[in-house]
């Protein structure tokens, strides 16, 4: 079959890019990984490639197969999943190197702040000078090895060499200093670049909701369903909903918001703090849902355990969320006394 290649690039306030996408016969798949079917850039990408477009939430596709994934993720782990395994990453929302995987999101793999005017056809020069970079081994001489191989091989090598005690010690003790800083690195990294402008962010809504007034519109409608246990439970179910829960869940943005607001609330005494507890189930009922496919991907599952296992989990939220605010409920009596 004949593909058309084309170039992909960065939209307004986006990051990386531009990829120039070649589908071959065996990498020929468009990935969306969004929550309600195919995103329309998606559509627009294998409309214009002519390759086919798979819903990556009812669809498992194996890694080799997938010519560019598509995410809209807020800046959580899913923008990075997909180039860890140098798989081409288009992500619809304006995020850049960010997250737990931000050292593995590169402008050669991933782009960001995507539409539809950002993809073109690629002109032969591009086409042709577009190297195989995504998925392919660094050395495509050798098949690559496993684990096991691997381990075997360094058996192998260090048999029969004698062992130092003390070059034991040190080396253990190298390690762990090692893991140490590079956690800390780490968590410097994602501080600054994730939670403070998150805590930005939500200071910001809450000052305008202040402001302008909307902070009473909201008491006065979320008060009497979060201030009862069915109130609650209807939020849980809906947050559950199979279809709702994978747009609400991207970058747990909406759990947050709504439950600071919740916060305010019963500190102003608007909400008993006794329902404090049951209502941090009844928001997180989705939490997670946008995830499922790319952490059972990241897992190594196999496709036919993503197709099923998907739907499976998300139809599971709906009984388990209630469940689990009725024993958050019960857990809080006196607990406030």
């Amino acid at each position: 079959m004949a593909y058309q290649a084309v170039t992909i690039k960065a939209g307004k306030g986006g990051f990386g890019g531009p990829l120039t996408l070649v589908p071959t016969d065996t990498r020929n798949k468009v990935v969306s990984v969004t929550g309600g079917g195919i995103h329309p850039v998606a559509a627009k990408i294998a409309e214009m490639t002519g390759c086919p477009a798979v819903d990556g939430f009812s669809t498992g596709v194996p890694d080799n197969e997938i010519l560019v994934a598509i995410v809209d993720c807020g800046g959580t782990a899913r923008c990075g999943v997909y180039p860890k395994k140098r798989i081409f990453t288009v992500n619809v929302l304006p995020v850049g190197q960010t997250g737990p995987l931000a050292r593995f999101i590169t402008e050669d793999i991933y782009v960001s702040a995507v539409d539809a005017s950002c993809i073109s056809f690629a002109d032969a020069s591009a086409a042709q000078a577009a190297t195989p970079k995504a998925g392919t081994p660094t050395n495509p001489t050798s098949a690559p090895k496993t684990k096991a191989q691997a381990k075997e091989e360094i058996a192998k090598m260090n048999e029969g060499k004698p062992k130092n005690l003390a070059t034991r010690i040190g080396i253990a003790i190298g390690g762990i200093v090692n893991k140490f800083y590079a956690a800390g690195r780490e968590t410097i990294d994602i501080t600054i670049k994730t939670i403070l402008p998150f805590m930005a962010f939500v200071s910001m809504i809450l000052g305008i909701i202040s402001a302008s007034g909307l902070g009473d519109v909201i008491a006065n409608t979320i008060s009497p369903i979060a201030s009862t246990l069915p109130g609650m439970l209807i939020v849980s179910f809906i947050c559950a909903i199979p279809f709702i829960s994978p747009v609400l869940g991207p970058g747990a943005v909406i759990a947050q918001v709504v439950g600071t607001l919740l916060g305010v609330q019963i500190g102003l005494g608007n909400i008993p703090p006794q329902y404090a507890l049951p209502a941090l189930f009844a928001i997180d009922a989705q939490v997670g849902c946008d995830f499922i496919p790319v952490g059972m991907s990241l897992g190594e599952a196999e496709p036919e355990t993503i197709e099923l296992g998907v739907p499976a989990i998300l139809y599971s939220r709906v009984i388990t969320g209630p469940i689990a605010v009725l024993i958050a409920y019960v857990f809080s009596i006196g607990l406030y006394s």
